[in-house]
C-alpha cells in the first residue's frame, strides 16, 4: 500500500523540492500551504518534473476544522512539516507573530496528529538553535541557545516533539536541523522565489545578476573570519530534500526519535559564493557592505558524520552546481511563474 505524506509548506522553497523528491519514489502527496511566502504556480513546476500534481490545501496549520478534514480524507501516514515563518529580522521585529505562526501553529497541528494517530512526524528544523559558539562546527549534542526569535520558534517546537514521544513512544520523530538551503531544482522548474525583499543571500545575488536589484549589501565584514564576512555551509536543496527521504526512511524501519543535522560541513563566506555566483552568471555582482545584522553569527558548518552514520546521507553537491541550479531558475522563472 502506497503512503500519504502530508507537506506542510509544501509550495514554499523547500517543501516543493521535498514534495518532488517524494512524488519521483512513489508516494502519494498532500500538500497545505497558506501562501504566505510561496504561490500556487509552484504546482504547475511540480507537474512538468513529476507528470502530475499533488493534492493540495489552501490554508493554514492553525485551522483546526481544515486539518481535522485533512487527515480523515486523506489516510495520512506521515507528516513532513515545513510551514513557518524563517526571516531571522522580521522575527526580532515581530517576535508575537513568529510565536504564534511557528509554535501556536505546530501545536496545532501536533494535535490534529495525535488524534488521527499519524506514524511519522518529520520536522524542518535550523542550526539556529545553537546559537552562538566557541566553534564554528556545530554538533548534534552542543548546546542549544538561540540568540535571535526564530531560533527560538524552532527549538520551542523541538522540545514539544521530544515531550510528545515520552507519552506517545509508537510515534516516529525525526528532527532536522538545516543549515543553509540554495540552489533549485536541475530542471529550472521550481526554485526559490520569496515574495518581496529576499531574506536569504542567493536568491538576492540572483536578483543582483539579473539587473533586479542594484547591489548587494553585506551585513558586515569585521567577523573573525578569514574574509571578515559571514561563514556558512551552503546545501543544495535537492540534497536536503534527500535528507528527508533518508530520515522516512529510518523511521519506517525503526521508531525512533532522531535529531539530525543535515549539512555539506564545508563553509563558505559571502564573498566566497558572490565570487563564483560571478564566474557562473558571467554577471559581475556589485555590493556594499554594512553593519551587522542583529541575530547573526560569525560563522556556523554542520558535523555531517551522524547523518552519514544514522541516515546513510550526505550532501553530493558542490558550490559550483548551486551557483548553476539557482541562475538556470532566475532565468527560467520569469515565464514559469506568470
Amino acid at each position: 500500500m502506497t503512503s500519504t505524506i502530508l507537506v506542510t509548506g509544501g509550495l514554499g522553497y523547500i517543501g516543493s523540492h521535498t514534495a518532488v523528491e517524494l512524488m519521483e519514489r512513489g508516494f502519494d502527496v498532500v500538500i497545505l500551504d497558506n501562501l504566505s511566502n510561496s504561490s500556487e504556480s509552484v504546482l504547475g513546476g511540480i507537474e512538468k518534473i513529476t507528470g502530475k500534481k499533488p493534492k493540495t490545501y489552501i490554508g493554514d496549520i492553525r485551522d483546526r476544522e481544515m486539518l481535522q478534514t485533512i487527515f480523515k480524507t486523506d489516510h495520512i501516514d506521515s507528516v513532513m512539516h515545513f510551514a513557518g515563518l524563517k526571516a531571522v529580522g522580521e522575527g526580532e521585529e515581530k517576535p508575537l507573530l513568529y510565536l504564534d505562526n511557528n509554535v501556536t501553529g505546530s501545536i496545532t497541528l501536533f494535535d490534529a496528529i495525535m488524534k488521527a494517530e499519524v506514524k511519522r512526524v518529520i520536522f524542518s528544523s535550523s542550526a539556529t538553535v545553537y546559537g552562538e559558539s566557541d566553534t564554528f562546527k556545530y554538533t548534534e549534542d552542543m548546546p542549544l541557545n538561540p540568540i535571535n526569535v526564530y531560533g527560538k520558534t524552532k527549538l520551542k517546537v523541538e522540545e514539544i516533539l521530544r515531550e510528545l514521544k515520552k507519552t506517545n513512544p509508537t510515534l516516529g520523530i525525526a528532527i532536522l536541523r538545516y543549515f543553509n538551503p540554495v540552489g533549485a531544482h536541475p530542471s529550472g522548474y521550481i526554485g526559490e522565489n520569496p515574495k518581496g525583499t529576499p531574506n536569504n543571500l542567493m536568491p538576492y545575488i540572483a536578483d543582483v545578476a539579473m539587473g533586479i536589484r542594484e547591489k548587494l549589501f553585506i551585513f558586515g565584514d569585521d567577523y573573525p573570519t578569514p574574509d571578515g564576512t559571514g561563514l556558512r555551509d551552503y546545501i543544495h536543496v535537492k540534497d536536503l530534500a534527500l535528507g528527508h527521504i533518508a530520515a522516512l526512511n529510518k523511521l519506517e524501519a525503526h521508531t525512533d526519535l532522531i535529531t539530525v543535522n543535515l549539512g555539506t560541513g564545508k563553509p563558505f563566506s559571502v564573498l566566497d559564493l558572490t565570487q563564483v555566483f560571478e564566474v557562473v552568471s558571467g554577471k559581475k555582482i556589485p555590493y556594499e557592505v554594512v553593519s551587522r545584522r542583529k541575530g547573526d553569527v560569525a560563522g556556523c558548518f554542520a558535523d555531517p558524520t551522524l547523518a552519514k552514520e544514522l541516515l546513510r546521507w550526505e550532501a553530493l553537491s558542490d558550490i559550483n552546481a548551486m551557483c548553476k541550479d539557482i541562475w538556470r531558475w532566475q532565468q527560467n522563472k520569469i515565464n514559469i511563474i506568470r
